[in-house]
Protein backbone atom coordinates (compact mmCIF):
# COMPACT_ATOMS: atom_id res chain seq x y z
CA UNK A 1 0.00 0.00 0.00
CA UNK A 2 1.29 3.48 -0.97
CA UNK A 3 2.46 5.99 1.60
CA UNK A 4 2.28 9.77 1.39
CA UNK A 5 5.55 11.67 0.65
CA UNK A 6 6.71 13.80 3.42
CA UNK A 7 6.43 17.61 2.88
CA UNK A 8 10.15 18.07 3.56
CA UNK A 9 11.02 15.75 0.75
CA UNK A 10 8.63 17.53 -1.62
CA UNK A 11 10.14 20.92 -0.75
CA UNK A 12 13.62 19.58 -1.34
CA UNK A 13 12.63 18.26 -4.74
CA UNK A 14 10.98 21.59 -5.63
CA UNK A 15 14.12 23.52 -4.70
CA UNK A 16 16.21 21.15 -6.79
CA UNK A 17 14.00 21.77 -9.84
CA UNK A 18 14.24 25.55 -9.36
CA UNK A 19 18.02 25.40 -9.04
CA UNK A 20 18.30 23.33 -12.17
CA UNK A 21 16.08 25.79 -14.06
CA UNK A 22 18.04 28.81 -12.83
CA UNK A 23 21.34 27.10 -13.67
CA UNK A 24 20.11 26.25 -17.16
CA UNK A 25 19.05 29.89 -17.72
CA UNK A 26 22.42 31.14 -16.42
CA UNK A 27 24.30 28.76 -18.69
CA UNK A 28 22.17 29.88 -21.67
CA UNK A 29 22.76 33.58 -20.92
CA UNK A 30 26.48 32.99 -20.49
CA UNK A 31 26.59 31.06 -23.76
CA UNK A 32 24.78 33.86 -25.62
CA UNK A 33 27.12 36.50 -24.18
CA UNK A 34 30.16 34.43 -25.01
CA UNK A 35 28.87 33.82 -28.57
CA UNK A 36 28.26 37.53 -29.12
CA UNK A 37 31.71 38.34 -27.81
CA UNK A 38 33.33 35.80 -30.12
CA UNK A 39 31.41 37.04 -33.19
CA UNK A 40 31.94 40.80 -32.55
CA UNK A 41 33.85 42.32 -35.56
CA UNK A 42 37.50 43.00 -34.88
CA UNK A 43 40.74 43.87 -36.68
CA UNK A 44 44.40 43.43 -35.88
CA UNK A 45 46.45 46.54 -35.21
CA UNK A 46 49.24 45.08 -37.36
CA UNK A 47 46.91 44.91 -40.35
CA UNK A 48 46.10 48.60 -40.51
CA UNK A 49 47.96 51.84 -41.09
CA UNK A 50 47.07 54.91 -39.07
CA UNK A 51 47.91 58.60 -39.10
CA UNK A 52 47.26 61.47 -36.72
CA UNK A 53 45.30 64.56 -37.63
CA UNK A 54 47.61 67.58 -37.58
CA UNK A 55 47.74 71.22 -38.56
CA UNK A 56 49.77 72.17 -41.61
CA UNK A 57 49.73 73.19 -45.26
CA UNK A 58 47.84 71.46 -48.07
CA UNK A 59 48.65 72.26 -51.69
CA UNK A 60 46.03 71.01 -54.14
CA UNK A 61 47.88 69.63 -57.15
CA UNK A 62 47.62 67.75 -60.41
CA UNK A 63 49.91 64.76 -60.86
CA UNK A 64 52.03 64.41 -64.01
CA UNK A 65 54.75 62.03 -65.13
CA UNK A 66 58.10 63.75 -65.54
CA UNK A 67 61.54 63.08 -66.96
CA UNK A 68 64.70 64.96 -66.02
CA UNK A 69 66.39 66.39 -69.11
CA UNK A 70 69.48 68.58 -69.57
CA UNK A 71 68.96 72.31 -69.29
CA UNK A 72 70.62 72.74 -72.68
CA UNK A 73 71.07 70.12 -75.36
CA UNK A 74 72.53 70.81 -78.81
CA UNK A 75 71.39 68.70 -81.75
CA UNK A 76 74.17 68.37 -84.35
CA UNK A 77 72.85 67.82 -87.87
CA UNK A 78 74.45 66.85 -91.17
CA UNK A 79 75.40 69.92 -93.25
CA UNK A 80 75.54 67.93 -96.52
CA UNK A 81 74.24 64.78 -98.12
CA UNK A 82 76.90 62.20 -97.42
CA UNK A 83 77.75 58.98 -95.63
CA UNK A 84 79.12 58.47 -92.13
CA UNK A 85 82.84 57.81 -92.38
CA UNK A 86 84.04 57.64 -88.77
CA UNK A 87 82.70 58.05 -85.23
CA UNK A 88 85.38 59.66 -83.11
CA UNK A 89 83.60 59.91 -79.74
CA UNK A 90 81.43 57.35 -77.96
CA UNK A 91 78.16 58.02 -76.15
CA UNK A 92 78.74 59.35 -72.65
CA UNK A 93 82.10 60.94 -73.44
CA UNK A 94 82.95 64.49 -72.44
CA UNK A 95 83.69 66.79 -75.40
CA UNK A 96 85.25 70.23 -75.69
CA UNK A 97 84.21 72.98 -78.11
CA UNK A 98 85.54 72.20 -81.59
CA UNK A 99 86.37 68.56 -80.78
CA UNK A 100 85.40 66.24 -83.65
CA UNK A 101 82.61 63.83 -82.77
CA UNK A 102 81.82 62.33 -86.18
CA UNK A 103 83.30 62.59 -89.68
CA UNK A 104 81.38 62.52 -92.97
CA UNK A 105 82.65 61.50 -96.41
CA UNK A 106 83.58 64.71 -98.26
CA UNK A 107 84.39 63.29 -101.71
CA UNK A 108 81.04 64.05 -103.31
CA UNK A 109 80.90 67.52 -101.77
CA UNK A 110 84.46 68.29 -102.93
CA UNK A 111 83.48 67.29 -106.45
CA UNK A 112 80.44 69.57 -106.31
CA UNK A 113 82.60 72.42 -105.04
CA UNK A 114 85.08 71.96 -107.89
CA UNK A 115 82.21 72.03 -110.37
CA UNK A 116 80.90 75.27 -108.86
CA UNK A 117 84.39 76.78 -109.11
CA UNK A 118 84.59 75.88 -112.82
CA UNK A 119 81.17 77.38 -113.45
CA UNK A 120 82.25 80.54 -111.66
CA UNK A 121 85.33 80.86 -113.87
CA UNK A 122 83.10 80.48 -116.91
CA UNK A 123 80.73 83.15 -115.59
CA UNK A 124 83.63 85.51 -115.02
CA UNK A 125 84.84 84.92 -118.57
CA UNK A 126 81.33 85.58 -119.87
CA UNK A 127 81.32 88.81 -117.91
CA UNK A 128 84.54 89.93 -119.57
CA UNK A 129 83.25 89.01 -123.02
CA UNK A 130 79.95 90.78 -122.42
CA UNK A 131 81.65 93.96 -121.30
CA UNK A 132 83.84 93.93 -124.45
CA UNK A 133 80.81 93.37 -126.70
CA UNK A 134 78.78 96.08 -125.02
CA UNK A 135 81.68 98.51 -125.11
CA UNK A 136 82.16 97.86 -128.84
CA UNK A 137 78.48 98.52 -129.58
CA UNK A 138 78.57 101.70 -127.53
CA UNK A 139 81.74 102.90 -129.29
CA UNK A 140 80.07 102.36 -132.69
CA UNK A 141 77.15 104.53 -131.63
CA UNK A 142 79.46 107.21 -130.32
CA UNK A 143 81.37 107.32 -133.62
CA UNK A 144 78.09 107.58 -135.50
CA UNK A 145 77.08 110.44 -133.21
CA UNK A 146 80.36 112.24 -133.82
CA UNK A 147 79.96 111.80 -137.58
CA UNK A 148 76.42 113.10 -137.36
CA UNK A 149 77.62 116.11 -135.34
CA UNK A 150 80.10 116.94 -138.07
CA UNK A 151 77.34 116.57 -140.64
CA UNK A 152 75.10 118.92 -138.66
CA UNK A 153 77.91 121.53 -138.52
CA UNK A 154 78.39 121.22 -142.27
CA UNK A 155 74.69 121.65 -142.97
CA UNK A 156 74.57 124.66 -140.66
CA UNK A 157 77.36 126.27 -142.72
CA UNK A 158 75.56 125.42 -145.93
CA UNK A 159 72.38 127.03 -144.61
CA UNK A 160 74.22 130.18 -143.69
CA UNK A 161 75.75 130.29 -147.19
CA UNK A 162 72.37 129.93 -148.90
CA UNK A 163 70.89 132.60 -146.65
CA UNK A 164 73.77 134.95 -147.56
CA UNK A 165 73.38 134.24 -151.26
CA UNK A 166 69.65 134.94 -150.98
CA UNK A 167 70.40 138.34 -149.41
CA UNK A 168 72.73 139.38 -152.26
CA UNK A 169 70.46 137.92 -154.92
CA UNK A 170 72.74 135.02 -155.80
CA UNK A 171 70.47 132.32 -154.41
CA UNK A 172 66.87 131.32 -154.23
CA UNK A 173 64.41 130.81 -151.42
CA UNK A 174 64.00 127.18 -152.52
CA UNK A 175 67.67 126.49 -151.86
CA UNK A 176 67.36 128.06 -148.42
CA UNK A 177 64.35 125.87 -147.54
CA UNK A 178 66.16 122.77 -148.78
CA UNK A 179 69.19 123.64 -146.66
CA UNK A 180 66.95 124.19 -143.61
CA UNK A 181 65.25 120.83 -144.24
CA UNK A 182 68.55 119.00 -144.56
CA UNK A 183 69.78 120.58 -141.33
CA UNK A 184 66.59 119.68 -139.43
CA UNK A 185 66.84 116.05 -140.57
CA UNK A 186 70.50 115.88 -139.56
CA UNK A 187 69.72 117.38 -136.14
CA UNK A 188 66.92 114.82 -135.54
CA UNK A 189 69.30 112.03 -136.48
CA UNK A 190 71.88 113.43 -134.03
CA UNK A 191 69.24 113.51 -131.28
CA UNK A 192 68.24 109.92 -132.11
CA UNK A 193 71.84 108.79 -131.84
CA UNK A 194 72.24 110.62 -128.51
CA UNK A 195 69.13 108.90 -127.09
CA UNK A 196 70.30 105.56 -128.49
CA UNK A 197 73.66 106.02 -126.76
CA UNK A 198 71.88 106.70 -123.44
CA UNK A 199 69.61 103.67 -123.93
CA UNK A 200 72.58 101.51 -124.83
CA UNK A 201 74.44 102.65 -121.74
CA UNK A 202 71.49 101.72 -119.48
CA UNK A 203 71.06 98.41 -121.31
CA UNK A 204 74.77 97.65 -120.94
CA UNK A 205 74.61 98.44 -117.24
CA UNK A 206 71.55 96.15 -116.79
CA UNK A 207 73.25 93.29 -118.66
CA UNK A 208 76.39 93.70 -116.57
CA UNK A 209 74.35 93.79 -113.34
CA UNK A 210 72.44 90.64 -114.32
CA UNK A 211 75.60 88.72 -114.99
CA UNK A 212 77.06 90.22 -111.80
CA UNK A 213 74.10 88.83 -109.85
CA UNK A 214 74.75 85.42 -111.35
CA UNK A 215 78.41 85.64 -110.37
CA UNK A 216 77.49 86.78 -106.83
CA UNK A 217 74.93 83.97 -106.39
CA UNK A 218 77.46 81.45 -107.62
CA UNK A 219 80.04 82.83 -105.21
CA UNK A 220 77.60 82.51 -102.31
CA UNK A 221 76.89 78.92 -103.30
CA UNK A 222 80.62 78.26 -103.36
CA UNK A 223 81.09 79.89 -99.95
CA UNK A 224 78.15 77.97 -98.43
CA UNK A 225 79.38 74.63 -99.75
CA UNK A 226 82.92 75.40 -98.58
CA UNK A 227 81.54 76.22 -95.12
CA UNK A 228 79.52 73.00 -95.08
CA UNK A 229 82.62 71.05 -96.07
CA UNK A 230 84.47 72.54 -93.11
CA UNK A 231 81.52 71.50 -90.93
CA UNK A 232 81.55 67.93 -92.27
CA UNK A 233 83.73 67.07 -89.28
CA UNK A 234 80.83 67.26 -86.80
CA UNK A 235 81.79 69.04 -83.57
CA UNK A 236 80.04 70.85 -80.74
CA UNK A 237 80.25 74.57 -80.10
CA UNK A 238 79.78 74.06 -76.36
CA UNK A 239 81.33 71.74 -73.79
CA UNK A 240 79.18 68.84 -72.68
CA UNK A 241 78.49 65.13 -72.80
CA UNK A 242 77.54 63.16 -75.91
CA UNK A 243 74.12 61.73 -75.09
CA UNK A 244 73.52 60.18 -78.54
CA UNK A 245 75.45 59.67 -81.78
CA UNK A 246 74.63 57.87 -85.03
CA UNK A 247 77.13 55.02 -85.00
CA UNK A 248 76.01 53.37 -88.27
CA UNK A 249 79.18 53.85 -90.32
CA UNK A 250 78.46 53.91 -94.05
CA UNK A 251 74.85 55.01 -93.61
CA UNK A 252 73.67 57.68 -96.04
CA UNK A 253 72.43 60.84 -94.36
CA UNK A 254 70.63 63.81 -95.87
CA UNK A 255 71.32 67.44 -95.13
CA UNK A 256 69.57 68.30 -91.85
CA UNK A 257 69.47 64.74 -90.47
CA UNK A 258 70.48 64.59 -86.76
CA UNK A 259 73.85 62.96 -86.16
CA UNK A 260 74.58 63.58 -82.47
CA UNK A 261 73.34 65.29 -79.33
CA UNK A 262 75.56 67.07 -76.83
CA UNK A 263 74.08 68.01 -73.47
CA UNK A 264 75.26 70.45 -70.85
CA UNK A 265 74.85 68.39 -67.67
CA UNK A 266 75.66 71.25 -65.33
CA UNK A 267 71.95 72.09 -65.04
CA UNK A 268 68.65 70.33 -65.66
CA UNK A 269 64.97 70.93 -66.31
CA UNK A 270 61.87 68.72 -66.43
CA UNK A 271 59.73 67.47 -69.31
CA UNK A 272 56.33 66.30 -68.04
CA UNK A 273 53.21 64.77 -69.57
CA UNK A 274 49.62 64.92 -68.35
CA UNK A 275 46.15 64.16 -69.69
CA UNK A 276 44.84 66.83 -72.04
CA UNK A 277 41.72 67.11 -69.86
CA UNK A 278 43.81 69.35 -67.58
CA UNK A 279 45.00 71.61 -70.41
CA UNK A 280 43.00 74.61 -69.15
CA UNK A 281 44.53 74.25 -65.66
CA UNK A 282 48.15 74.61 -66.82
CA UNK A 283 49.73 78.04 -67.25
CA UNK A 284 53.33 79.23 -67.56
CA UNK A 285 54.54 80.34 -64.16
CA UNK A 286 52.37 77.91 -62.15
CA UNK A 287 54.38 76.40 -59.23
CA UNK A 288 55.36 72.74 -59.40
CA UNK A 289 56.90 70.23 -57.03
CA UNK A 290 59.21 67.62 -58.59
CA UNK A 291 59.62 64.51 -56.44
CA UNK A 292 62.64 62.26 -57.05
CA UNK A 293 62.62 59.35 -54.63
CA UNK A 294 62.28 61.16 -51.27
CA UNK A 295 63.55 64.55 -52.47
CA UNK A 296 61.18 67.38 -53.39
CA UNK A 297 62.41 70.15 -55.69
CA UNK A 298 60.35 73.24 -56.35
CA UNK A 299 60.04 75.06 -59.66
CA UNK A 300 57.53 76.51 -62.07
CA UNK A 301 56.06 75.76 -65.49
CA UNK A 302 58.27 77.29 -68.19
CA UNK A 303 56.15 76.46 -71.25
CA UNK A 304 53.16 74.37 -72.31
CA UNK A 305 53.13 72.62 -75.67
CA UNK A 306 50.33 73.93 -77.89
CA UNK A 307 49.71 70.50 -79.44
CA UNK A 308 48.24 67.31 -78.01
CA UNK A 309 49.47 63.84 -78.98
CA UNK A 310 47.07 60.94 -78.38
CA UNK A 311 45.36 62.70 -75.50
CA UNK A 312 48.64 63.63 -73.79
CA UNK A 313 49.81 67.19 -73.20
CA UNK A 314 53.51 68.00 -72.71
CA UNK A 315 54.88 70.86 -70.64
CA UNK A 316 58.33 71.91 -69.40
CA UNK A 317 59.30 73.07 -65.92
CA UNK A 318 62.30 75.03 -64.70
CA UNK A 319 63.74 74.25 -61.27
CA UNK A 320 64.74 76.70 -58.56
CA UNK A 321 67.86 74.58 -58.04
CA UNK A 322 68.69 73.12 -61.46
CA UNK A 323 72.07 71.85 -60.19
CA UNK A 324 70.81 69.69 -57.30
CA UNK A 325 72.99 66.56 -56.80
CA UNK A 326 70.01 64.21 -57.13
CA UNK A 327 69.34 65.29 -60.73
CA UNK A 328 70.36 62.89 -63.50
CA UNK A 329 69.44 62.86 -67.22
CA UNK A 330 66.44 60.66 -68.15
CA UNK A 331 65.59 60.13 -64.47
CA UNK A 332 61.88 59.54 -63.84
CA UNK A 333 60.10 61.86 -61.43
CA UNK A 334 56.63 62.70 -60.16
CA UNK A 335 55.57 66.23 -61.00
CA UNK A 336 52.85 67.94 -58.96
CA UNK A 337 51.35 71.10 -60.44
CA UNK A 338 50.09 73.23 -57.56
CA UNK A 339 46.66 74.71 -58.33
CA UNK A 340 45.66 75.97 -54.84
CA UNK A 341 47.45 76.31 -51.50
CA UNK A 342 45.95 76.23 -47.97
CA UNK A 343 48.04 77.17 -44.94
CA UNK A 344 47.48 76.24 -41.30
CA UNK A 345 44.57 73.84 -41.90
CA UNK A 346 43.69 70.43 -40.44
CA UNK A 347 45.14 67.63 -42.53
CA UNK A 348 45.84 63.93 -42.49
CA UNK A 349 48.17 61.80 -44.56
CA UNK A 350 46.71 60.60 -47.84
CA UNK A 351 46.18 56.89 -48.21
CA UNK A 352 43.96 54.14 -49.62
CA UNK A 353 41.12 55.18 -47.31
CA UNK A 354 40.57 58.41 -49.26
CA UNK A 355 38.45 57.87 -52.36
CA UNK A 356 38.36 61.47 -53.52
CA UNK A 357 34.91 62.35 -52.27
CA UNK A 358 34.05 65.51 -50.40
CA UNK A 359 32.32 63.51 -47.65
CA UNK A 360 32.94 59.89 -46.67
CA UNK A 361 33.15 57.64 -43.58
CA UNK A 362 36.49 57.01 -41.88
CA UNK A 363 37.49 54.98 -38.85
CA UNK A 364 38.87 56.80 -35.81
CA UNK A 365 40.82 54.89 -33.13
CA UNK A 366 39.75 55.41 -29.54
CA UNK A 367 39.84 53.16 -26.45
CA UNK A 368 40.88 50.06 -28.39
CA UNK A 369 38.13 50.48 -30.95
CA UNK A 370 37.85 51.80 -34.50
CA UNK A 371 34.68 53.84 -34.70
CA UNK A 372 33.19 54.88 -38.03
CA UNK A 373 32.68 58.60 -38.44
CA UNK A 374 31.57 60.77 -41.38
CA UNK A 375 34.16 63.38 -42.32
CA UNK A 376 34.10 66.27 -44.81
CA UNK A 377 37.27 66.73 -46.87
CA UNK A 378 38.63 69.65 -48.89
CA UNK A 379 41.53 69.73 -51.34
CA UNK A 380 44.14 67.01 -51.50
CA UNK A 381 47.52 66.14 -52.95
CA UNK A 382 49.77 63.13 -53.07
CA UNK A 383 50.76 63.55 -49.41
CA UNK A 384 47.84 65.05 -47.47
CA UNK A 385 44.08 65.56 -47.46
CA UNK A 386 42.48 68.71 -46.05
CA UNK A 387 39.88 68.14 -43.30
CA UNK A 388 36.94 70.52 -43.19
CA UNK A 389 34.78 68.87 -40.51
CA UNK A 390 34.45 65.68 -38.49
CA UNK A 391 37.95 65.32 -36.99
CA UNK A 392 40.07 67.14 -34.43
CA UNK A 393 43.80 67.65 -34.24
CA UNK A 394 45.53 64.74 -32.53
CA UNK A 395 42.93 62.08 -33.38
CA UNK A 396 44.24 58.89 -34.95
CA UNK A 397 42.65 57.83 -38.22
CA UNK A 398 42.86 54.52 -40.09
CA UNK A 399 44.34 55.31 -43.51
CA UNK A 400 44.25 51.73 -44.83
CA UNK A 401 41.59 50.52 -47.24
CA UNK A 402 38.53 49.64 -45.10
CA UNK A 403 36.06 48.71 -47.83
CA UNK A 404 35.54 45.24 -46.28
CA UNK A 405 34.16 46.90 -43.15
CA UNK A 406 32.26 49.71 -44.84
CA UNK A 407 28.96 48.80 -43.12
CA UNK A 408 30.42 48.10 -39.67
CA UNK A 409 29.91 50.99 -37.22
CA UNK A 410 32.53 49.78 -34.74
CA UNK A 411 35.51 47.42 -34.76
CA UNK A 412 37.60 45.98 -31.96
CA UNK A 413 41.29 46.63 -32.46
CA UNK A 414 43.39 43.69 -31.32
CA UNK A 415 46.96 44.49 -30.34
Amino acid sequence: MDRAIAPSIQNQRQRRRWLLAVGAVAVAVAAVLAFRFVLKPSISRNDILTARVETGDVEASLTAAGTIIPGREAVLTSPIQSTIRRVAVAIGAQVKPGETILELDKELANSSLAKLDDEQLRNQNKNSQLQLTLERSLNDLRIQAEVQAVKVNSLQSALRDEQQLLKIGGGTAENVRQAELNLAVAQLEAQRLARQIQTQQRSNAADVRELGYTVSMQQRSISELATKLRQADISSQQPGVVTWVNEDIGTTVQAGDPLARVADLSSFRVRATISDTYADALHPGDPVVVRINDTDLRGSIASVSPSVDKGVLTFYARLENPKHPVLRPNLRADVFVVTRAHHGVLRVKNGPFYTGGKEQPVYVLANGKAVRRTVRFGDSNFDHVQILDGLRAGEEVVVSDMKEHAETPELLVKE
